[in-house]
């Protein structure tokens, strides 16, 4: 019975000691560059001496791998069918930075039979203690997968862009995920801003609005610049704090960096990501 599987998994991960702080990076919808600002913000937490792991959970476009340039031979779903070990797919990228690639195709971790859920969670509660951070890459929008990733995550990094229809997106995932109210720390950071007094906007905008009817606090992450860099980087499949490391939205990256190193250094939790993955999906 599904209880009966759900019971077994909590138990074989009962007692983890959480060592890594997890930082979830999701959006409302696609083309905001959220998967560029996970690669970014790794590589800029990693030059700040952090062992970080960036992990790819999208799991119906999964494409870390494209923006770092890299070619991957294993992903999450050699792990799931039991033909690999979570340590035989982790590659190392750019800056030595660590992934794991994601799979294409899973519309639902729900989906997955008992031996392919107990073999991805048994493996992937390793990760909380190889690193300082672990980044998840989440898919776009309010699927299950997406919330149950950020839900279980101690920071979830909402990112917009200045368009309307991304901010009314970016506003249903924060709406979504106050529905668990979880203590889950919600930041949220605004792309391709035109500049810094836009994106202070944009914030005070969405944080007043949930603050007022949804009785949520949104911490403000700050701003990426627009840059014409970064796409010259996402062209050449490389990051662009490597690319062009000068540039104004290489700095922001760096500060984002900052900021959220400060933040996780005040917010310890003694509950593992993992653990917590499981009695979402499970």
């Amino acid at each position: 019975m599904i209880v009966d599987q759900a019971e077994k998994l909590r138990l074989m991960v009962k007692g983890q000691n959480q060592s890594a702080q997890v930082l979830a990076v999701t959006s409302g919808k696609g083309g905001v560059g959220k998967t560029n600002v996970a690669a970014n913000l790794a590589l800029c937490l990693m030059a700040s001496r952090k062992n970080v792991i960036l992990l790819d959970a999208d799991l119906g476009l999964a494409n870390l791998d494209v923006v770092l340039g890299m070619k991957t031979r294993l992903n999450l779903m050699h792990v799931i069918s039991g033909q690999k070990h979570l340590d035989e797919i982790i590659e190392t990228g750019p800056a030595g930075l660590k992934l794991i690639s994601g799979v294409s195709g899973i519309t639902n971790l729900a989906d997955l039979n008992e031996f392919q859920r107990q073999r991805l969670i048994q493996e992937m509660t390793s990760l909380e203690h190889r690193a300082d951070v672990i980044i998840v890459d989440t898919g776009a929008g309010i699927s299950k997968n997406v919330l149950g990733f950020c839900d279980a995550a101690d920071h979830t990094l909402v990112v917009t862009t200045p368009e309307p229809t991304s901010i009314s997106d970016a506003y249903a995932v924060i709406k979504s995920l106050n529905k668990n109210r979880n203590g889950v720390k919600i930041s949220l950071l605004v792309n391709m801003a035109e500049s810094r007094v836009e994106a202070k906007k944009i914030y005070q905008r969405i944080s007043k609005v949930a603050s007022q009817f949804l009785g949520a606090t949104l911490s403000d992450a700050g701003y990426i610049l627009r840059d014409e860099h970064v796409p010259d980087a996402v062209c050449n499949q490389k990051p662009v704090v490597l690319q062009h490391p000068r540039c104004q939205a290489s700095y922001c990256f760096m500060a984002l960096a900052g900021k959220l190193a400060r933040a996780a250094e005040l917010d310890e939790t003694d509950t593992g990501f993992f653990k917590k993955v499981v009695n979402w999906f499970f």
